[in-house]
């Protein structure tokens, strides 16, 4: 089975990592104390501490195993340290003009920092595999759920993405 990589910028790897220290150091010895304490009060099968806390050291559990597998399979990709180009990969911040005349700023992020609030798209979204590889200048047709729409690429930079 081919595993797609999973790139990541610098702030997404550290937010994955900070997310599963405060799981593993923090909320899982928590939860394991409330359980324990609840698993001391008698009857479990109407104890709702003992129960919401196994069900919630489950959720914990599994995350704990996602983000890990997701850190296993990182690559790390910093836009900063790129080599000059106008052209679109990922990492890119990108200012196109939509086919409805409105400007719009794109960051081509990997799936686990999406954001789509603050305009960070993934890299694999219809839109971001639109625009890879074009260069500033070009014009693209975009696909989307609206139809066809041509789209203008005004400027690519690679930045820092926070």
């Amino acid at each position: 089975m081919e595993h797609t990589p999973n790139y990541l910028t610098p702030v997404g790897w550290q937010a994955l990592k900070d997310e599963l220290y405060q799981l593993v150091n923090k909320e899982r010895p928590e939860i394991v104390q409330i359980v324990n304490w609840a698993a001391g009060n008698g009857d479990r099968s109407e104890n709702g501490d003992y129960l919401y806390g196994k069900r919630r050291m489950r959720e914990i559990d599994r995350r704990i195993r996602f983000l890990t597998k997701r850190l296993e399979a990182a690559q790390v990709v910093d836009p900063e340290n790129r080599e000059p180009t106008d052209q679109i990969f990922f990492g890119a911040t990108v200012e196109i003009l939509r086919g409805d005349g409105q400007e719009q700023t794109v960051r081509i992020v990997g799936v686990d920092e999406i954001d789509t609030a603050r305009n960070k798209i993934s890299w694999i979204s219809p839109l971001a595999r639109t625009l890879l590889k074009a260069r500033e200048g070009d014009e693209v047709v975009f696909h989307g759920p609206d139809g066809r729409e041509d789209i203008e690429i005004l400027s690519v930079a690679y930045v820092k993405i926070d």
